[in-house]
């Protein structure tokens, strides 16, 4: 399990996340919500190792993150960042079987794992096209795969963290991405996505973190944090919160 203990993170002499106490629960997805500059990204960069911490720590399985080198985290710990990018015209299926570096199954069994990540991002079709030739969804799409691809099929001691995953998606892609997110933390992982949209959120996360100026405003249940007034504290918006007619979650409309 992936673990931060009171965690802070200083950008100069600002400190960007204060005392942050999580633990990211196998099969569960932890969405990750709040304004432009409430820490969401540099959360994420703290629990993947990028940003070292001013305070506190991030333990992986009870180790401390740093303790773990190389191949051995690169099959307990993926990474999806903001964006992804490459600069030569690799075939898709060559870009996604990056993600099986780390691991020594054989080329056969690679193979396989890498169509079942591409079935999983709704983007098989794509695998003989070159990277260069797709746009910006498709290409969000294919590094989703990737990192599916690395932990591939998830399993109770591996940890996958989103960065805004369907920024770059059509109505339907952000809708097939979080439900692949969402299977995937059913085979065992534990997830951390960072989205934007609080519909999605409601409908694709088990458990929410609402941040806000670096601190964690609330933690809970999708029905505890998405309430009128945490996110009018937070976001400073009016919001009506129902409840969805068929699925039950709740239903965020703007007043």
């Amino acid at each position: 399990m992936l673990c931060a203990h009171k965690l802070s993170i200083l950008r100069g002499d600002n400190r960007v996340l204060v005392d942050i106490d999580l633990g990211l629960q196998p099969g569960q997805v932890l969405g990750v919500l709040g304004p432009n500059g409430a820490g969401k990204s540099t959360l994420l960069g703290a629990l993947c190792g990028e940003l070292s911490p001013a305070a506190g720590e991030v333990t992986l399985g009870g180790r401390p993150l740093q303790d773990w080198q190389g191949t051995e985290r690169a099959r307990r710990l993926a990474v999806l960042p903001q964006s992804s990018s490459l600069s030569f015209g690799f075939a898709v299926g060559d870009v996604v079987m990056m993600g099986r570096m780390p691991h020594g199954t054989g080329r056969e069994r690679d193979a396989q794992i890498v169509g079942e990540a591409l079935q999983a991002a709704d983007a098989k079709h794509l695998a003989e096209r070159s990277y260069l030739e797709l746009s910006g969804g498709e290409r969000q799409r294919v590094h989703l795969a990737r990192v599916l691809a690395q932990l591939w099929p998830g399993g109770a001691e591996q940890t996958l963290l989103l960065d805004e995953p369907t920024s770059m998606l059509d109505p339907l892609h952000q809708h097939t991405t979080l439900q692949a997110v969402h299977r995937f933390a059913e085979q065992g992982a534990a997830v951390l996505v960072i989205l934007h949209d609080l519909n999605l959120a409601a409908r694709y996360c088990d458990r929410l973190l609402l941040l806000n100026d670096g601190r964690m405003h609330a933690v809970g249940l999708p029905a505890e944090v998405l309430r009128a007034e945490p996110l009018q504290a937070v976001f400073g918006l009016e919001v009506l919160v129902q409840q969805h007619p068929e699925r039950g979650h709740p239903l965020i409309v703007a007043r």
